[in-house]
């Protein structure tokens, strides 16, 4: 991570309280002409209810379909004001950062710098790695390995990782994580099954790819994703921060909202030291640049056409219609509707980027969370299917 402080700057979904801030609603047309909103009149109402379902946040959408392409936003940038999100302006996109990775390892195993199927151990033994584990296992999450950010016990209990929520978040907001360090510490905990036996997402499997592509090209991973995919495809407002704070240019601000003596706290989450993140979620990007990405990849620009048929082999998850290649997945969003891409979250946003196979229908868009609880079942289902319901509309009709 040091390496990076001289560089530019499966979805978390928290719940919802709203304190006296604008309407979702009132401000969602802002930017949009009539004609847009009614040609897409689906899509639209999705989005109102995604915003209304932030608790005082907002959205940023960007869809491509048969009518073109259409840019906009909906809700409030910040708590208490009433200026929508302004809909080119970037967000952390969170996992969305491991197709990225994803996409910089099968590159690298083009080049025929890594195997698949070799043993990550034999590239990484410092940490004295199961040698069941490959390289192709950490791109599926087969590993086994536990999630530094937090995983569950085999009896269904909660396994805490590092501080990730609440005032113990707060408290290691501007902290710098080593990757080493962060794995380590997950390796510290048993596995959570035998490698190969199964899906079960976990961070410690990109941070690893992180190292990995570090060990056979002499940089960190972020030079090489620079290099090979946010350089050519000229991807200007995507940043790979490492420890800086701040998201440059218009952005909207994310919040988290917890419980505390029995009083609910609500803090502006907006500059954050995203290294506990690294290859496994710090990206930040905008809508149009994701878009960029998603049809380079999946149009083969990217990839040869072996590796990417490798990348979209596919194996169930265990979600209803979700299965996952590498670092890629696969998603039913309505009966015949199967769409590719990755979701990302952070504390305070929640992002998605997705396309069908055919690239005629694309879909971006983030939402930034405001006064909402995560102990609020209630809210958290709302804003649950309220992301699902707009990446349907946008990409099923």
């Amino acid at each position: 991570m040091n390496k990076r402080t001289r560089r530019a700057c499966g979805a978390v979904l928290v719940a919802a309280g709203l304190i006296g801030v604008v309407s979702p609603t009132a401000v969602a047309d802002a930017g949009a002409s009539v004609q847009e909103r009614q040609g897409r009149a689906g899509v639209g109402a999705a989005l109102d209810e995604l915003a209304g379902a932030s608790g005082g946040g907002g959205v940023v959408l960007r869809v491509n379909d048969r009518r073109g392409e259409w840019v906009t936003s909906a809700g409030a940038a910040e708590l208490g004001r009433s200026a929508r999100p302004v809909p080119t302006g970037r967000f952390r996109a969170g996992s969305i950062t491991k197709t990225f990775v994803a996409t910089t390892v099968l590159q690298l195993v083009g080049e025929g710098r890594i195997s698949l199927d070799a043993p990550i151990s034999s590239y990484l033994p410092r940490y004295g790695l199961d040698r069941r584990i490959t390289v192709r296992m950490l791109l599926q999450h087969t590993s086994g390995l536990f999630n530094y950010t937090g995983d569950v016990r085999a009896d269904g209990t909660p396994d805490p990782g590092i501080p990730m929520w609440d005032q113990a978040y707060l408290d290691n907001l501007f902290r710098t994580y080593r990757a080493e360090e962060l794995v380590t510490f997950a390796l510290a905990k048993p596995a959570r099954f035998e490698p190969g036996a199964k899906h079960a997402y976990s961070n410690t499997n990109y941070t690893l790819l992180g190292l990995l592509i570090e060990n056979r090209t002499g940089t960190d991973y972020a030079t090489q994703v620079e290099s090979r995919i946010l350089k050519p495809l000229r991807m200007n407002d995507t940043i790979l921060p490492g420890t800086r704070t701040g998201i440059p240019g218009p952005h909207a601000h994310g919040y988290l909202t917890f419980q505390q003596n029995g009083k609910r706290k609500v803090v502006d989450i907006t500059r954050i030291n995203p290294s506990w993140a690294g290859a496994a979620g710090e990206i930040i990007s905008t809508t149009a640049d994701l878009d960029r990405f998603v049809s380079a990849l999946l149009g083969g620009k990217l990839l040869k056409p072996r590796l990417l048929d490798e990348m979209r082999t596919w194996m169930p998850t265990g979600a209803p219609g979700a299965s996952i290649g590498l670092g890629l997945f696969a998603n039913e969003f309505a009966p015949g509707c199967t769409a590719y891409g990755h979701t990302g979250g952070t504390q305070s946003q929640t992002s998605y980027m997705y396309s069908t196979a055919d690239g005629t229908r694309r879909v971006e868009f983030s939402v930034n969370h405001g006064v909402l609880d995560r102990a609020d079942g209630d809210a958290i289902q709302r804003i649950a299917a309220a992301t699902t319901a707009l990446a349907a509309k946008a990409l099923c009709g």
